[in-house]
């Protein structure tokens, strides 16, 4: 492996550091996490920017760029953008929507769901999760019936990203229950139709500026063309996506915590206490290394999963490790940095408090820690 940037990866993480540094510093970023507010102006500009669509080739209205690219962009928006819930949102909409259509649609889905999805004016939600299948997402309730050249869908999906405020969803229906995961479908549907509707804002602990529902389905109506990729296949859709998600959604993170760790050296530096900055005494210097390493290590595991795609090799367990590790390390980070600031750093206007919060999430999106240590435990065949 390259452990350097390309130049296009370089041209691309820097630009997005400038790019956040200008358009996505909002002066009301604490405001919007106490109301739980997604900023979708913040979203817009990104898309405009070119994030919403890096992987996507331009004549579908994406920049045309490898994932590892897109992977080295985010990193640079998380280092410069404070708020966590909108490029998580971002992410999230890359990675589980806009890149499923781009693999799994005919062209006729490419040409209507891309070039807005890339663009900003529509940002995109997979609903996979239900109150009874979580973890176990392959027991899924959500049922679509064939009814001549439609389907009728009926269910509920909750833990929704998005949801509240997405255009264009991704969601997982069984079709035939007899078939167990063989007969799981992907379907892909537009707010505002008849019989589908959000139900309820979900309010949590961290991430609030990425507005989670609850998505009923009662007797929606659907066109043959919603059907995403064949009928009967949509564990490997949702597969896809997972490991999309797993291994690229914490890129961001990791520009996050690149910041958190030079944030803690100017602290250790300036802070004085005993007649001598805080950065002499061992316990400190000490945890700004392993933040340092955590950061280092992050980084890693998220190119390595990008090289790992590029080189046409499964990257599966590769997914796994990297979304296990980063999430583990951020949340480390956050609270070591909350302890390198004290009493300053438990504070919201210091933002590492939101950090710790926005940082819990991580260990249970994408499938818990505890799942992702199970599939790696699979692939050792313990």
């Amino acid at each position: 492996m390259d452990f350097e940037y390309s130049a296009d990866q370089r041209k691309w993480h820097d630009a997005a550091v400038a790019f956040a540094r200008e358009h996505l510093v909002d002066p009301d970023s604490l405001g919007r996490d106490r109301r739980a507010e997604f900023w979708r102006e913040g979203y817009e500009r990104c898309a405009k920017f070119g994030a919403a669509g890096l992987p996507v080739p331009k004549e579908y209205g994406g920049q045309g760029e490898e994932i590892a690219t897109a992977v080295a962009a985010m990193e640079g928006l998380g280092y410069a953008c404070p708020d966590t819930g909108l490029l998580f949102s971002l992410n999230a909409s890359l990675w589980t929507i806009t890149m499923p259509i781009l693999v799994f649609g005919d062209e006729a889905q490419k040409q209507r769901y891309l070039p807005p999805l890339c663009d900003g004016r529509s940002f995109g939600a997979n609903g996979a999760s239900e109150p009874e299948a979580g973890s176990d997402i392959f027991s899924m309730k959500t049922r679509a019936e064939r009814k001549g050249d439609k389907w009728i869908v009926n269910g509920r999906k909750i833990w929704i990203t998005g949801g509240p405020v997405a255009d264009v969803f991704l969601f997982f229906a069984t079709t035939d229950p007899t078939k167990g995961v063989l007969g799981i479908t992907a379907f892909l549907v537009e707010a505002g139709t008849p019989g589908f509707q959000v139900v309820r804002d979900i309010q949590k602990l961290g991430m609030r500026t990425a507005p989670m529902g609850e998505l009923v389905f009662e007797n929606v109506e659907l066109p043959a063309e919603a059907l995403l990729g064949r009928e009967g296949r949509g564990s490997r859709i949702f597969n896809q996506a997972l490991e999309w998600e797993r291994g690229a959604i914490l890129a961001s993170v990791v520009g996050t915590m690149q910041r958190q760790v030079e944030r803690c050296i100017e602290r250790a530096r300036k802070r004085k206490q005993f007649g001598q900055s805080i950065g002499k005494f061992q316990s400190v210097s000490n945890r700004i290394v392993d933040m340092l390493t955590r950061v280092e290590t992050s980084r890693y595991m998220v190119h390595r999963y990008a090289w790992l795609k590029k080189q046409g090799k499964d990257a599966t367990i590769a997914a796994s490790m990297a979304k296990l590790h980063v999430s583990e390390c951020f949340a480390q980070n956050s609270l070591d940095a909350v302890r390198i600031f004290g009493a300053q750093g438990y504070t919201e206007e210091e933002g590492l408090e939101r950090d710790v919060r926005d940082s819990t999430g991580g260990v249970l999106f994408s499938g818990t820690n505890d799942i992702q240590r199970n599939i790696i435990a699979q692939h050792l065949r313990i």
